[in-house]
């Protein structure tokens, strides 16, 4: 099966999350995250990946999930939007799953409006819920971010 049919799932807390696999470079050990004064709330700060400056989005924030600060066990996903190459705090890798576009119900079928949901992957075990990384930055935080990353 080819990589757009594939998902890299995650976790924060119980809660199973997956990115279409196309969109993840790498996935890296959690590294000291330099803060980045007047980015965003959503916005950690930046790390240093082989020379480029990228911007460290907090999930956790991002999904309403309650803080519990950062460990040794959690992972940076390496992502890029449109826009920018990201990383992405998660709690932990659970591994690749295939899947069909059969297999994923768009998120506007169940809950119309829904930020950040691309749609839901049924499997026997529970849902993984897929993630737009595209939305998740707003054009406000997108523009914030950008003026942030020009001062520091």
């Amino acid at each position: 099966m080819s990589t757009a049919n594939q998902l890299l799932v995650f976790g924060l807390d119980e809660q199973r999350y997956g990115l279409p696999l196309v969109l993840v470079g790498r996935v890296a050990r959690v590294v000291g995250i330099t803060p980045l004064p007047k980015a965003p709330d959503v916005v950690l700060g930046v790390v240093n990946v082989q020379g480029q400056i990228i911007p460290v989005i907090d999930l956790r924030r991002r999904f309403s999930r309650p803080d519990r600060g950062m460990l040794l066990t959690d992972v940076l996903l390496m992502s890029h939007t449109r826009r920018r190459p990201v990383a992405l705090v998660a709690d932990s890798v659970m591994g690749i799953v295939d899947c069909s576009e059969q297999d994923i119900v768009r998120s506007d079928a169940i809950l119309p409006g829904v930020e950040y949901i691309a749609g839901l992957l049924k499997l026997k075990d529970g849902l993984i819920l897929i993630h737009d990384i595209d939305k998740f930055l707003s054009l406000e935080e997108e523009e914030c971010l950008d003026q942030a990353m020009v001062t520091a």
